[in-house]
């Protein structure tokens, strides 16, 4: 359940605020920050990010964006997911704004355990169910169910995945 520890309800947001890549980085890396504390370094995360996308767009799927990074500073995987109504200009790779933005972050220690996650979320967001259920959530808790659901099924209950 990897997923669903990454993506708890109090790292996800629904209702994005956010217009543009610029101040979505900002929002889900502060929504992490709050989680983290006093000590999470938001300005190594921000830019790991955005050096990330600085190499190709991380807008992967019709409507949805896996930005990623690996700072110093960071213990562990940390993950916010952000839900958007109206979309998010993104420069995605069809051109299209992106309403599912899936934000994982690291420390480069933990190289593994990131791509685990990734190839997790893959897994997930081949299934188009997903991205709908999560699109009509109505609260981080059952936006944070669907995860669970999710990758509980697709997952979990199918290792060879």
């Amino acid at each position: 359940m990897l997923l669903q520890r990454v993506f708890a309800a109090s790292s996800i947001k629904i209702g994005l605020e956010s217009e543009d890549k610029d101040e979505l980085f900002e929002e889900l890396v502060d929504l992490l920050a709050k989680q983290d504390g006093k000590d999470f370094p938001r300005a190594s995360v921000l830019a790991a990010v955005r050096d990330r996308e600085d190499k190709m767009s991380t807008g992967i799927k019709k409507g949805i964006a896996l930005p990623h990074g690996k700072a110093e500073g960071l213990s562990g995987l940390s993950g916010a997911l952000g839900i958007s109504k109206r979309g998010i200009e993104y420069s995605s790779l069809d051109g299209e704004p992106v309403y599912l933005v899936f934000m994982l972050v690291s420390s480069p220690k933990d190289s593994e355990l990131h791509l685990a996650a990734l190839k997790r979320l893959a897994v997930l967001l081949d299934d188009p169910e997903f991205y709908t259920d999560l699109l009509r959530s109505d609260s981080p808790e059952r936006a944070s169910s669907i995860i669970r659901n999710y990758e509980s099924r697709l997952v979990d209950l199918n290792p060879g995945r």
